[in-house]
C-alpha cells in the first residue's frame, strides 16, 4: 500500500506543478500533454489514450473508450477541464477502472482556481 500511497503522491505533485505553470482554462489536451511529460520525466511507464474495450456476455466491443493516463500499469488517472466535477465523473471513473481491472483512480480537473478543490483519489 506504501508504493501505491508514494505513486499517487508524486502524480499529484506534478499535476500540482502543471497546474502552476498553465493555471486553469485551458482544454483538457493542453493539461494531458504536459503531464505526460512531467510523469516521463520522473521515470514513470506511461500509456496515453490506453483503449478499453467492453466485455459484454464474453464478447469483446470496441466502443472507442479510452484511458486518459496510466501509469505503471497501477492508477488510472482521468483528467477533465470542466466548470465543474459532476457525480457522472466519478462513475465514469469508477467504470473505468472496473473495466480495467486497475484498483486505483485518479480524477483531476484542471479548470479550478486551487488544483486540491480539483482532484480526487479511488480505490475500487
Amino acid at each position: 500500500m506504501e508504493e501505491i500511497n508514494e505513486l499517487t503522491r508524486s502524480i499529484r505533485k506534478k499535476a500540482f506543478e502543471v497546474h502552476t505553470t498553465l493555471g486553469p482554462g485551458l482544454l483538457e489536451s493542453a493539461y494531458e500533454e504536459c503531464l505526460c511529460y512531467e510523469l516521463v520525466q520522473c521515470g514513470f511507464s506511461i500509456e496515453r489514450q490506453k483503449a478499453l474495450p467492453i466485455i459484454y456476455k464474453s464478447i469483446k466491443i470496441d466502443a472507442g473508450y479510452r484511458l486518459d493516463i496510466v501509469v505503471n500499469n497501477m492508477v488510472d488517472i482521468e483528467l477533465k477541464s470542466v466548470e465543474a466535477l459532476h457525480p457522472i465523473h466519478t462513475s465514469q471513473l469508477l467504470t473505468y477502472l472496473k473495466l480495467s481491472k486497475i484498483r486505483y483512480g485518479l480524477l483531476i480537473n484542471f479548470n479550478v482556481q486551487s488544483l486540491k478543490d480539483g482532484i480526487k483519489r479511488y480505490i475500487v
